[in-house]
């Protein structure tokens, strides 16, 4: 019995080697793929401000055109950012903050919202639940290794290393 569980540990073991090995390429698809969807979305409502903040207007938003730009533009350029993996956890904020008030401001998602616990079905076939979502898993997790986030730290590591209680910036001798 002993050897069977041992066994049992071993292959549990390599599977979540396995699986940790995937952790990056999955959050390089998600931020690659919603990037691209944030992007798209931010353009066609930069494209089509007039129609958007004729939108924004039947929502009772207040300064309804300049809301429809700011969030045009907080979607087009944080989808850029957020698909390269470019200051990933304040643009995951940023995006998750912009669709959580996309949930909110219209009257079915709002309700769809509240409906996390009760029904929530209703929950996640709103429309900004998998927006909603992406941002909060990169927001959470992280963008991975193959980021420009990554790149950037891997970069200037180095630099921000320094020996045990010597001062962070002191003058070299």
């Amino acid at each position: 019995m002993r050897k069977l569980i041992g066994l049992f540990a071993m292959v549990y073991e390599s599977v979540c080697v396995i699986l940790n090995s995937l952790q990056s390429p999955l959050l390089l698809a998600i931020r690659l793929y919603w990037g691209w969807q944030f992007a798209q979305d931010g353009w066609g409502k930069l494209t089509h401000l007039d129609r958007v903040t004729e939108f924004f207007t039947t929502l009772g938003l207040p300064a309804p055109g300049a809301t429809a730009m700011v969030v045009a533009s907080i979607e087009f350029l944080g989808g850029i950012l957020f698909a390269a993996g470019l200051g990933s956890r304040l643009v995951s904020l940023i995006l998750f903050v912009n669709m959580s008030v996309a949930y909110l401001s219209v009257p079915d998602d709002r309700t769809n919202f509240f409906h996390i616990l009760s029904k929530p079905e209703d929950f996640y076939g709103a429309g900004p639940y998998t927006y909603w979502f992406a941002a909060l898993l990169i927001l959470i997790l992280g963008p991975g290794m193959f980021a420009v986030d990554t790149l950037i730290s891997r970069r200037f590591a180095p630099l921000l290393v320094t020996k045990e209680r010597e001062p962070r910036f002191a003058p070299t001798r």
